[in-house]
């Protein structure tokens, strides 16, 4: 190996191993034990909901922690751009069909959810050739309003208070909107994008 390409390695291996991009790591792990958690449960709202509901809180946390590091001190890297997307897709996801499987949450919401989150991952990696497509402020208000959701949902609601089960469905729903509505946005965007780039 040459010294070039011993520098080489060891600028990726820094890109890779840094503080931001360990919490992202961490939450792809915690999916599992948040998985099991979830279905030991079995929707008793017992100790094990609680634990998952723990669980919910540190990844989404890591995913707010990793992006603040990140952005100060400037260890924005193209592993975190791919696997920060990546493990938020797969917590939200799980918890999505996790909910539906135990009877909480209806299909149709899970479904629509999935199909947009993944069909916009694929319009990002069709039109790449193009441009990138930004995420709006629309998609941030999205997540933001998805990851309440499901923590409300996740949380053992009838144990609290049974009202609360409704405005988790409602909170729910306003996310559903947000989401179909910001779906709808990057198509436009992406068409747009498309129609630029071939001009060029």
């Amino acid at each position: 190996m040459t010294t070039a390409e011993g520098d080489n390695a060891t600028s990726r291996g820094s890109e890779v191993w840094n503080l931001p991009n360990i919490l992202t790591m961490l939450r792809i792990v915690l999916v599992p034990f948040f998985v099991w958690f979830l279905l030991a449960d079995d929707g008793r709202h017992g100790l094990w909901r609680w634990t998952a509901v723990v669980a919910f809180a540190v990844a989404i946390y890591t995913d707010k922690l990793d992006g603040d590091i990140a952005r100060a001190r400037g260890l924005i890297t193209n592993f975190g751009k791919i696997a920060d997307p990546i493990a938020d897709k797969l917590l939200i996801g799980s918890a999505l069909v996790l909910l539906s499987v135990l009877g909480e949450l209806p299909w149709w919401v899970t479904i629509l959810i999935l199909v947009r989150e993944w069909g916009i991952t694929a319009l990002r990696f069709f039109v790449i050739r193009y441009g990138v497509m930004p995420a709006s402020r629309g998609g941030k208000l999205k997540t933001v309003v998805q990851t309440v959701a499901i923590f409300l949902y996740t949380m053992p609601l009838k144990a609290i208070a049974p009202w609360l089960v409704d405005v988790a469905f409602w909170v729910m729903m306003a996310a559903l909107a947000i989401t179909l509505w910001t779906g709808v946005e990057y198509v436009i965007q992406a068409l747009k994008l498309r129609a630029a780039g071939r001009k060029a």
